[in-house]
């Protein structure tokens, strides 16, 4: 059975069968995913890199042409509206692959404001995600074995069967995977999906929607459910720790720049956690709405947060999922009470990502230093 919602104003599927058999086929095999709805804000002109600089905390001056970065796209007053991949195309080239909210609008709103030579558009461009550990076969089979120089969080134009893409060595798995992104998809999108299923077929490919299981135990968010507007980078982990997300240090004036010097001054309320719940499975996907963290000493008392996503994963045989909770329950090992969808249990806050913390999976193929 088929589950579609509803991303970035474009029908999305979320699952083609049982969720479960899809998370193995991920694990085990190769899997195709239809990703169109990771829409493309493109930045070009002869004010791009400042622009797009601005835009984000990260510092884009040590991103290089061809290379991705996972960044914030802040408010003034430091909130997240939307955390998506950069791809550097060019000096003054790029794509911001979002999340699930609008990024268009607020970036030529700003480009209006500052009176910035840039232009800002929506290309027609379809991403579609080609993710397991037999990715690489099908990726050789479709591009040759040069495919395979490309290191993690990198991106090169190739054609194929006619069609102009960018292949890049990202995913929403933190499994070996490519994205493929089509130019031309209005006209070409059907071609580029059978070719790559016609490859994929001797190696067992497929079609799958976004795994939320293995993003979670991988410590990867969502827009909407784990970070919004109200969330800013500290609270969900990224600052304090991972600096390089949040370069306060960096020449460049970015928006909400001076909203987060403050709060890394003054320290965070909140804190994003990853918790370990017990009792019977929370499903394969729960964005937290039967599920509330009370504190142990008082579990039917006053709800003290929120789990924002929570699923059951197989490999780890538990209940695992991120928490928003106030400073005082932030150390591993803190004990906390969760009301599930199965009345309240036992749960733990414990260190993230809950699988492979140093992402040694998608990295395990490199054949060239990443950056």
């Amino acid at each position: 059975m088929s589950l579609y919602s509803v991303y970035n104003h474009t029908y999305h599927p979320r699952h083609y069968g049982d969720p479960i058999a899809e998370y193995w086929a991920l694990l085990e095999g190769v899997t195709l995913w239809d990703v169109g709805v990771e829409r493309q804000v493109e930045i070009t002109g002869p004010d791009a890199f400042e622009f797009t600089n601005m835009l984000v905390p990260r510092d884009l001056t040590k991103c290089k042409v061809g290379q991705c970065k996972y960044v914030f796209v802040t408010a003034a007053d430091g909130g997240i509206i939307n955390d998506p991949v950069l791809l550097r195309l060019g000096e003054n080239h790029f794509w911001l692959s979002l999340a699930d909210s609008d990024v268009l609008l607020w970036a030529k709103g700003l480009a209006q404001n500052l009176g910035m030579d840039v232009r800002i558009r929506e290309p027609d461009v379809g991403p579609v995600q080609v993710q397991g550990p037999k990715s690489r076969d099908v990726m050789v089979d479709l591009f040759g074995e040069s495919i395979l120089d490309v290191p993690y969080y990198y991106a090169v134009d190739r054609e194929l069967n006619g069609m102009r893409v960018v292949v890049s060595r990202t995913g929403y798995t933190a499994e070996l995977g490519y994205e493929i992104y089509l130019h031309d998809a209005t006209r070409d999108g059907v071609k580029l999906w059978e070719t790559i299923w016609e490859a994929g077929r001797p190696h067992g490919m497929q079609v799958i929607g976004p795994c939320h299981i293995r993003r979670i135990e991988a410590g990867i968010l969502s827009w909407g459910c784990d970070i919004t507007y109200e969330t800013n980078p500290f609270e969900a982990g990224y600052g304090f720790e991972k600096t390089w997300m949040v370069d306060l240090a960096q020449e460049a004036d970015f928006i909400g720049k001076d909203a987060l010097t403050r709060i890394k001054e003054e320290g965070v309320a909140r804190k994003l956690v990853g918790v370990r719940i017990g009792g019977p499975g929370v499903g394969s996907f729960n964005d937290g709405s039967m599920i509330e963290p009370f504190d142990v000493h008082d579990p039917h008392g006053l709800r003290i947060g929120e789990v924002t996503s929570a699923c059951r994963s197989p490999r780890l045989d538990a209940n695992i999922g991120f928490a928003m909770v106030p400073v005082a329950y932030q150390e591993p090992g803190t004990e906390l009470v969760v009301h599930t969808q199965h009345g309240p249990q036992e749960a733990l806050v414990v260190e993230k990502p809950f699988h492979d913390p140093n992402k040694e999976i998608p990295k395990r193929f490199e054949r060239t230093a990443t950056a």
